[in-house]
């Protein structure tokens, strides 16, 4: 123990070197996490088993949630305007350009089992609807896939500008993975939504309020859309 502590003292990146195997086994098991539930079925649903690892391992390796992006920003409405923008952007690309295009190669993407029927002019559906969207996908999957996966995947690189980049690369193709239901489409729909959100969780300054909002708005449009019947 005391050699051990002596090789730290002497080598200042030996720990963090650690540390990098650490979130390297960290970012593996959720990753597996991930594949295992939604394309093999043989693991609970990911959300609240990356959630709970995420805080956890957040909180007992860097004291504190602040770096995931549980953080109090400098401007509440330069949040509000970059989550604006990254809900408009999701939104007008995929009826724009990933849905006509995926249109060419593969089936439309299925839709969640809670928005696939009965939410059309049914309000206690959409209600539900709502309180499921802000708290399972936009806490939920925020904190598990920007802020925890994507953060220690950003380890790996030594949280640089690049490692940043190429986490929210990696982050959104498991991302993509983790709507595997709904079909080739959706996944590659999912896939550039994520590649959205994790770029405004960069221009925010890793702050994860932004994409929770953002994430919450483009699943309230989804769900008004479906309960006024605009989408037939």
């Amino acid at each position: 123990m005391a050699a051990s502590q002596t090789l730290r003292d002497r080598d200042p990146h030996a720990r963090w070197r650690e540390s990098r195997l650490v979130s390297a086994l960290e970012l593996l098991i959720g990753a597996g996490i991930v594949i295992g539930h939604n394309v093999f079925h043989v693991v609970p649903n990911e959300v609240p088993i990356l959630f709970v690892l995420g805080l956890l391992s957040f909180r007992l390796r860097e004291g504190g949630w602040s770096a995931m992006g549980f953080k109090r920003p400098a401007s509440w409405v330069r949040i509000v305007l970059i989550a604006l923008a990254a809900a408009a952007l999701r939104i007008v690309l995929g009826e724009l350009v990933i849905d006509p295009l995926t249109s060419l190669i593969w089936p439309p993407a299925k839709l969640p089992s809670f928005l696939a029927g009965g939410i059309t002019g049914n309000l206690e559906s959409a209600l539900k609807g709502l309180l499921l969207v802000w708290t399972f996908a936009a806490f939920g999957e925020e904190i598990s896939y920007r802020g925890y996966l994507l953060g220690r995947a950003a380890d790996l690189g030594r949280r640089s500008a690049a490692a940043y980049w190429g986490a929210v690369v990696l982050a959104s193709v498991l991302f993509g993975y983790g709507h595997f239901y709904k079909g080739p489409a959706g996944i590659v729909d999912s896939g550039v939504a994520g590649l959205i959100l994790g770029t405004a969780y960069l221009l925010s300054g890793r702050n994860l309020w932004t994409t929770i909002l953002a994430h919450g708005l483009i699943d309230t449009f989804a769900i008004v859309v479906l309960y006024f019947g605009w989408n037939s």
